[in-house]
This record gives structure tokens, sequence and C-alpha cells, in this order.
């Protein structure tokens, strides 16, 4: 193996995949395929139910852009691992260019720290309804989501470029076999013969932007709920009010649990197959749940969906009316 100092960028990297379970790939591919196109589905319908909506609350407009994002997020890395599962006769892995390399990654992590930025906002959201519920409507304007939204994406954006640069200026020596099914950052690193914890800080302050910050914001919104709640007399009410932040908690637990123990860690404990099987969960579980914890706990995006679902099947029963109590 080549020392740091003469090790030259690959021109490319292999994809290993899951290339050495011949045996189990078209069962995997089966499998991830029906959980895709679920995810797909799901995503899709809550961004169809959200538009047809005449006139869409804070909280919906939120939803439909945490739907968008989780539809481009599979639609980055899951096709391209089906086609690679699907292509027999590959041997060790399937190919893939730097520059294709670069921007995958680029992309998964700008959408990953758009949905960090974008629970934050919607946390932010929530502590204004509940803490402030007579200026809602004065402060979380429409105005005030689509800036909100732009923020997030400007965020994801600027810190993803940032890290990819930093990632891609590493010395690659040795062999160019990454032991995942995309371009994932600990697998990358894993591969980077660095020696020093120094190479691996740009991943740290990416962790601290995208995780640290609106982790803080998250938590501090959640204790001027709590703090509010406590104060309430009605049961009823503080129950009410408790149910609306159940679905943003459920979600924001699941993104912040899966990234916090994938990178917030040394590379001395990465493990390249347990960290494949682990991303196999977070790009194609996650996404899935998402669209069914938000349906299935929000009355708004319920009646939506039923709406639409009425306009295509007939004979489906009517939605309830958003007012309904």
């Amino acid at each position: 193996m080549e020392s740091p100092s003469n090790a030259t960028v690959p021109l490319g990297f292999l994809l290993q995949g899951f290339s050495e379970f011949p045996h189990l790939r078209p069962v995997l591919f089966l499998l991830l395929l029906a959980v895709h196109l679920a995810t797909l589905t799901g995503n899709l319908l809550i961004l169809v139910a959200v538009a047809s909506v005449p006139s869409r609350p804070p909280m919906l407009l939120f939803l439909c852009q945490l739907s968008a994002i989780e539809l481009c997020y599979t639609l980055v890395v899951v096709p391209r691992s089906l086609a690679d599962l699907a292509s027999p006769g590959q041997g060790r892995g399937s190919p893939i260019s730097f520059l294709g390399c670069a921007v995958q990654m680029q992309m998964f992590v700008a959408l990953g720290g758009a949905e960090c930025f974008l629970l934050a906002a919607m946390a932010y959201d929530r502590y204004v309804a509940i803490c402030h519920p007579l200026s809602y409507a004065a402060v979380v304007t429409p105005g005030l989501c689509m800036r909100l939204a732009l923020a997030c994406c400007l965020g994801g954006l600027t810190v993803s470029v940032g890290l990819t640069v930093a990632v891609f200026h590493l010395p690659f020596c040795g062999s160019r076999l990454l032991v995942h099914f995309f371009c994932d950052i600990t697998a990358l690193l894993h591969l980077a013969c660095t020696r020093s914890y120094v190479d691996e800080l740009p991943l740290l302050g990416a962790c601290l932007v995208l995780l640290l910050l609106p982790s803080t914001l998250i938590l501090a919104s959640y204790v001027a709920i709590v703090t509010a709640l406590r104060r309430l007399h009605s049961s009823t009410g503080r129950h009410k009010a408790a149910s609306t932040c159940a679905s943003h908690l459920a979600v924001t637990f699941l993104h912040y649990g899966c990234a916090t123990f994938m990178y917030v860690r040394p590379k001395a404990s990465y493990s390249p197959r347990q960290d494949r099987t682990l991303a196999l969960v977070y790009t194609n579980v996650t996404p899935l749940l998402y669209p069914l914890i938000y349906s299935l706990r929000n009355r708004e995006i319920t009646a939506a969906i039923h709406r639409v679902l009425g306009r295509w099947w007939p004979g489906q029963p009517p939605a309830r009316s958003l007012r309904e109590p």
C-alpha cells in the first residue's frame, strides 16, 4: 500500500454492493423494489394531497417539503442500487466514476442536511402554535414558511459542498473497492489512507452544523412546549397539544438517531459491512416510515388523502372536512 504522501487520487471506485451474496441478490432486489415503490407512492400521495388543499396551513407546507426531500433522498441512492442488483456478472463490484461518486455523496448529504434544518423549522412551528396560539397566524405566515424552506435547502447544500470537497481531497490509496452500495461518507473515509484525526475534522464540523445546531433548537423548542403544557389545566387540551407533536418527534428521533449513530464516531470504529447493513435500513425503511407516520397521525393529511383517493376511485368513502373536530 502506498504511503499517504505518494497516494494518487483514483479515477473511480468500485461499489461492492451485495455482489458477494449472488444467491440473495434476486430476493434483495424484489424486497428493495417493493419498499422503494411504496416509498415513492406514499410521498407522492402526500405531495398530491397537500397540493389539493385550497388553503394550506403552515404545517402542511412543511410536510410537503419533507416529502419532497424524502422523495429525492431515496432517488439518489436506491435506483442505482436496484440496477446493480439486477446486473449479473459484475465480479467484485459496479464501477462508478470519481465525479459520479462525488455528486452522489454531495446530493445525499445536502438532502439529509436540509431535512435536519427542516425538522428544526417544524419544531419552531409547533412552539409558536402551542406557546403563542393567538399570534400564530401572524407569525408563521406562508412567506415565512417559504423563506425557512429555502434556508433549509441552502444550508444543506452549503455544508454538503464543503464536506464533499474536503473528503475528495483526501488521499486514496490501495484498493478502490467501496464496501457499500452507494458513496457514503464512512465508506470513503474508511478507504482514504489518513493517519490523523485532522482529516476527519470536516466531517466533525458538518455533524456540528447539521446535527448539533438543529437538535439544540429542537430541544429548546420542546422545553418551552413542555413548560407551556404543564401550565394547561385542561387534560383534553394538554393531550390535543401533545398529539400534534407526536409525529414530528417520531420522525426527529428516527432521523437524528440514525445520523448520529452512523456519523458521530471516529474512523477507527467504522465497520464497512455493518455500516452497509445499517445504511440499507436508513435509506430504505425510514423514508417509508415517514409518510406512514404523518398520514396516520395528521388529520389534515388524512382528510386530503381521502379526498384525492375519492377523486381517483369514486367508491371511496367521502373525506371528512378539515374543520371537523
